[in-house]
């Protein structure tokens, strides 16, 4: 399977394989990229309503086609029934959440469970027609990318590359409105028709995307890959390219390990690639992820077992924490027997003192602000200024003695 697969990555696995590799890949880099800006505005749930809405146009569209003596599986005009009815979803849902009083998850709901049980129905309807070739319709439900044809791929190529284009020609304004829009207005900015233009773009992704990944899993390439990127960046501006990669790298892995094992769906498996790189991210992110945050925690706690040591030694107490002992022995400041070292009796008596400063400080300090940011582990000089410790030493006197 591993020689299938390395086949199928460097394209040597079949005309239908690379094109369909190289069809996931460029949606995949679109919709991260797009989902960004949704996933910061926090309207994932709309762009599920999206999607979902999109099967009633698909149903209608192929009964239309077949009343016209048309094929009904003729894909350019199922694609445009999926895009009418699923801006016809977001129209409703932008209806209700500001003509009424009920909740944007509410609409959302109402939407996605209405049009969703529509398109059920029309399809049952479909698939007990006589004509039209109505054979793997239900194929837009989870995507069936291995039928694609090249005329397919660049339909998907210059699809996407539209909708990055735009992504790119208008991040400034949907950056404003995913993060301040009380801001965005006050510059001028609609944020009404900004939010219509990015599920739009949310649209155009979910409608091309249809036939590679389905109506139900591609809400996944929209909302994971920029999630995954949040991990590694805080700045709008890299998690957009971040998530585009994740999305191009899930969808064109997920492509090769389908090719690779011809039994298992290629919508399904890029969407558990895209999750397994949500949870790298997750885990090993540098500043974000969890290990980070373990080792954060872990760092921590050793400051202040050091601190609450030093000035144990300080005050001649007996240190009872077995973890605060390892670590006094570990950096040299305590002997085997508990006593305290040269070293350990000079920071000893350096944190007695910066205890002492820190109480003058917070008695007579003008800047509350600096002595409240203060965590009493950090050095008195990353706070505050040398006039000012040096203010507060001479109400302290000389420094006291190290303990022996």
């Amino acid at each position: 399977m591993l020689e299938t697969l390395i086949e199928a990555l460097t394209f040597r696995a079949g005309y239908n394989a690379a094109l369909v590799a190289v069809g996931t890949t460029l949606l995949g880099i679109a919709a991260g990229s797009t989902g960004t800006f949704i996933f910061l505005r926090r309207r994932a749930l709309i762009s599920d309503a999206v999607a979902h809405a999109t099967l009633p146009g698909v149903g209608l569209a192929f009964i239309a086609l077949v009343a016209l003596g048309g094929d009904g599986r003729n894909l350019p005009a199922l694609v445009a029934g999926s895009a009418v009815s699923a801006w016809v979803g977001l129209l409703v849902v932008q209806w209700i959440t500001r003509q009424t009083r009920l909740a944007e998850d509410a609409a959302i709901g109402a939407v996605l469970s209405v049009f969703f049980g529509l398109g059920i129905v029309l399809l049952t309807v479909i698939q007990n027609m006589s004509s039209g070739r109505q054979a793997g319709l239900e194929d837009f439900l989870l995507g069936a990318p291995a039928g694609m044809l090249l005329q397919d791929a660049i339909f998907v190529a210059v699809a996407g590359l539209v909708v990055l284009a735009l992504v790119i020609a208008l991040r400034r304004p949907m950056t404003l409105v995913a993060f301040d829009p009380a801001f965005a207005t006050s510059v001028g900015i609609s944020v009404h028709r900004t939010d219509l233009v990015m599920m739009a773009l949310a649209m155009a992704i979910t409608v091309v995307g249809l036939k590679l990944v389905g109506l139900i899993l591609i809400v996944a390439l929209l909302i994971i890959p920029p999630a995954a990127a949040r991990f590694w960046s805080d700045k709008a501006r890299n998690v957009v390219w971040i998530a585009g990669v994740v999305g191009g790298v899930s969808g064109f892995l997920g492509a090769g390990l389908s090719a690779s094992a011809p039994a298992i769906p290629t919508g399904p498996i890029i969407v558990l690639v895209c999750f397994c790189l949500f949870a790298m991210s997750m885990a090993f992110a540098p500043r974000r992820g969890v290990i980070a945050a373990l080792a954060r925690q872990r760092q921590f706690r050793q400051r202040v077992r050091r601190r609450q040591g030093l000035l144990a030694l300080a005050r001649e107490e007996e240190i009872l924490d077995p973890a605060t002992l390892a670590l006094l022995r570990r950096e040299g400041l305590i002997r085997t027997d508990g006593v305290a070292t040269d070293a350990g009796r000079a920071q000893a008596a350096r944190a007695r003192r910066d205890e002492r400063r820190w109480e003058v400080a917070r008695a007579t300090h003008q800047d509350e602000a600096a002595v409240d940011r203060h965590d009493l582990l950090r050095p008195i000089e990353e706070v505050l200024t040398r006039d000012e410790i040096a203010e507060i030493d001479a109400r302290l006197g000389p420094p006291e003695e190290a303990a022996t």
